[in-house]
Formats: C-alpha cells, sequence, structure tokens
C-alpha cells in the first residue's frame, strides 16, 4: 500500500495546520505503539502520554486521513449496540451506560480548552423524526435525561417548531439537544495529534504498517523501520487488514458528503438560525449542518465504492433536495466519501489478538464520540484497569468467515436490507 494524501474534502481544504511528521526510519523502542492516527490512535495517544507512557504512533497515509478527518463532525450521545451488551452482561443499559454515553463529550471540550484547539466546536442538534415510531423513541429518550438532571437544554418539538429551526416541513417532529453538537473533525484531530506531541509522544506518517509481530515484546514493521513496544493498539477501524482474526467482524460502510457554496445569511437564519447538527434515525441516513463558513455539509449513505466527485454530488444533490428543493442549482464546492466500521452486533469493538496487543474498533456512525471514550478505556487496559475494557470485549464479535472476499456485495446487500428496514 502507497501513502496517500488526503481526500479533496472541505475539510482538508480548510484545516489550515498540515501535518507533517517524518516517516519511521529505523528501529525504535516504546512503551505502546499505536498503528492509526485517526480518532482512536490520537485520543489513545494523548491519555497515555499525559500519563507518561512512551508513545509512538504509526500512520500508514496523514493525520486523519480516514473516516476521523471525513465524517460529519456530529458529536452525537450514545454507544451504538448498548442495548445488546446490557443484555449480554444481564443488567439494565442505563446502570452500564448513564456517564459513558456522555464521556466523549466531555473528554472533546476538556480538550479543545486545555489544549487551545481550534475546530469550529459549537453546540446544538437535533434528531428529526421521519415516522410516529421516530417520536416515540425521540420523547423515551428526553424522559430519560429529564430524569437524568441532565444539565443542557432538550425538547421534544412538532412539525411546525421543526420547521422553524431548519427551514423544512419534510420532517414530522424533532427532538432538541443542546447537550451534543458538532465540530470540523479534522481540526480536531490534528489538534489532538499536536497535543500528544507536546506531552512526548512521537508520530510518524507515510508509514504504512506491514506487520505485526507477536512476542513479550511485540515488533511493528513498516518497509523502512519498526517499533519494539511492551503493548500495540491496532486502531485503524476499516481501513486496515493486518490481523487475520479481525476478519469477517466488522463491515466498511461508505458514507459521502457535499459541502455547498456558502449561503447568504438571510437563508442561513431561514434553515438553521440556531446552527445545529441535523441528522435523521435511519441507517441508510442523512445528516447536514452549517459549517464555519455558512456552508451546507450534507452527508448520507448510498450504495458506492468509488470516489468520483461528480457522481457523489449527483447522488447527494438528490437527497439534499429533498429536504430544501430550492437549492436544486446551489453550487456544491467540495463532494468526498469516506468509510466507517460497522459491526454485526452494533457494538464497538475492543479486544485482544495477542495479551500485548489490543485493537479497538466499530463505532457504527457514533465515532466522534466514542473514539474519545475508547482512547481513555484504551489507556486504562495498557495500565491494566481492565473493568471498563472489559464491558465491551467480553461481548465476542460475530463473524462472518470470507467476508473479507466478498466485501462489496455483502455490504451492498446489507445496505439495502436496512434501506426496506428504514422504511418499515
Amino acid at each position: 500500500m502507497q501513502p496517500q494524501a488526503h481526500t479533496g474534502s472541505y475539510y482538508a481544504a480548510t484545516v489550515g495546520d498540515t501535518t507533517d511528521f517524518a516517516p519511521l526510519r529505523g528501529e525504535q523502542r516504546a512503551d505502546v505503539c499505536i498503528v492509526g492516527a485517526g480518532f482512536t490512535g490520537i485520543s489513545t495517544a494523548l491519555h497515555l502520554a499525559e500519563r507518561g507512557y512512551n508513545v509512538h504512533v504509526i500512520e500508514a497515509n496523514r493525520v486523519g486521513w480516514g473516516a476521523s478527518g471525513r465524517n460529519g463532525g456530529q458529536i452525537i450521545s450514545g454507544i451504538a449496540g448498548e442495548n445488546n451488551i446490557a443484555k449480554h452482561h444481564g443488567k439494565d443499559v442505563e446502570d452500564l451506560f448513564g456517564e459513558l454515553r456522555w464521556a466523549g463529550h466531555d473528554i472533546i471540550r476538556q480538550r479543545v480548552k486545555q489544549y487551545g484547539i481550534q475546530c469550529d466546536l459549537k453546540s446544538g442538534y437535533l434528531d428529526v423524526a421521519i415516522k410516529p415510531r421516530h417520536m416515540r423513541e425521540f420523547e423515551a429518550n428526553h424522559e430519560r435525561l429529564m430524569r437524568a438532571d441532565f444539565p443542557h437544554e432538550t425538547k421534544i418539538l412538532t412539525k411546525n417548531e421543526t420547521k422553524d429551526l431548519i427551514g423544512t416541513d419534510a420532517y414530522i417532529g424533532s427532538h432538541l439537544n443542546m447537550g451534543n453538537g458538532h465540530l470540523h473533525p479534522l481540526k480536531m484531530c490534528v489538534g489532538e495529534a499536536r497535543a500528544a506531541v507536546s506531552q512526548g509522544a512521537t508520530i510518524y506518517e507515510q508509514s504504512p504498517v506491514t506487520k505485526i509481530e507477536h512476542g513479550q515484546k511485540a515488533r511493528v514493521i513498516t518497509d523502512n523501520g519498526a517499533v519494539t513496544a511492551d503493548f500495540v493498539v491496532i486502531a485503524g477501524n476499516a481501513y486496515h487488514h493486518l490481523e487475520r482474526k479481525l476478519r469477517g467482524i466488522m463491515f466498511p460502510v461508505r458514507s459521502f458528503i457535499i459541502a455547498t457554496e456558502p449561503l447568504p445569511e438571510a437563508t442561513v437564519s431561514r434553515i438553521n438560525p440556531r446552527d445545529l447538527a441535523v441528522c435523521d434515525p435511519n441507517f441508510v441516513l442523512k445528516y447536514f449542518r452549517l459549517s464555519a463558513e455558512k456552508r451546507l455539509l450534507f452527508g448520507g449513505r448510498i450504495n458506492y465504492f468509488g470516489e468520483d466527485p461528480v457522481f457523489i454530488r449527483r447522488k447527494l444533490r438528490q437527497k439534499m433536495t429533498t429536504i430544501y428543493p430550492e437549492f436544486a442549482n446551489i453550487r456544491i464546492d467540495y463532494a468526498w466519501g469516506g468509510t466507517i466500521g460497522v459491526p454485526v452486533t452494533r457494538v464497538p469493538q475492543l479486544g485482544r489478538v495477542a495479551p500485548n496487543v489490543f485493537y479497538c474498533q466499530g463505532y457504527s456512525g457514533h465515532g466522534v464520540n466514542v473514539t474519545h471514550l475508547a482512547g481513555r478505556i484504551m489507556a486504562d487496559a495498557v495500565a491494566g484497569t481492565m473493568e471498563q475494557f472489559d464491558l465491551f470485549a467480553e461481548v465476542k464479535p460475530f463473524i462472518v468467515p470470507g467476508a473479507h472476499l466478498f466485501t462489496k456485495p455483502m455490504v451492498a446487500l446489507g445496505v439495502l436490507y436496512y434501506q426496506i428496514k428504514d422504511r418499515l
């Protein structure tokens, strides 16, 4: 695999602070070696570096090159697969996940403040309903938050109240949650990488890992060097295939985004005066928000595995105009895609392939939040505190034999299945 530059996204065009860490050369020694410099890897590295560990991070391309630097930038509470985890442990979901649902949010806000990360962080999120069952789910979630003395504004909104907030009558109602929010994900990832380096971590870019040798000391190998470490954390999510034991436990699902030209202030005031992130509950979903420059960033999932921006523009414009018909002819300046990891069980996958080789992946679209929680959990596990790690690791992944050989047709069938399910 040859190293690659960032995709042609709005985020890559506006990140400002681009990274240029040297490739790995020669033999190096570390307490912990992390494979992958996305949110999972960088979050773990920063947690460990703050605790005094000698941490080396090896990235095949650039910091935030994968899903961490391409996603919708929405900070959404909750952990995919919560009910499956609670059922496995025979415990109430509220008892297990009360604090964990929001831990990633707290870590993000704390780091932005502590390290002065400029990432366009905003509060405010709107879950929008397409069907009555969505409203029932929103009402239950709102009531749960109220019982827990939620410190942020939370409100169930009617169809007309929803239209007042986002300028469309495409939805039958919504749930306003000011505890969630949005940010520029690539700026956040780069800012955290800078913070990790300031705490003593070492990051190598343009260094694809070719092999991990197991043993009392693990050895992570690239074409031009190697890192020997007491512990390894594999944090490549949907973008690597290093370990045979991880084949067939997670599907790579494509998601795409377009960025329009900057919108006039009058349009902004009509379609999103409170600068909210918006998302529907479907699996084959639509999500959107405004950028700092007041572009509409509009995303969704389609059965497509390529990178052609013309195709992406056309398909997402079709989706966008079901919400905002008036944007049929608006200029689209950026179009890009990325790959997220979706386990069959939807449960984030934290585990080991060897006693000192950990992995962490599979956030099913909740990655901005959960990767930051996962980084803390992985740092705890390296330090020997396993309680939260075991909460996830004891839920064994469902394995689809041979899935890595037929990924595209299987994912296409999966998306078709969920499209049908979304319509029910």
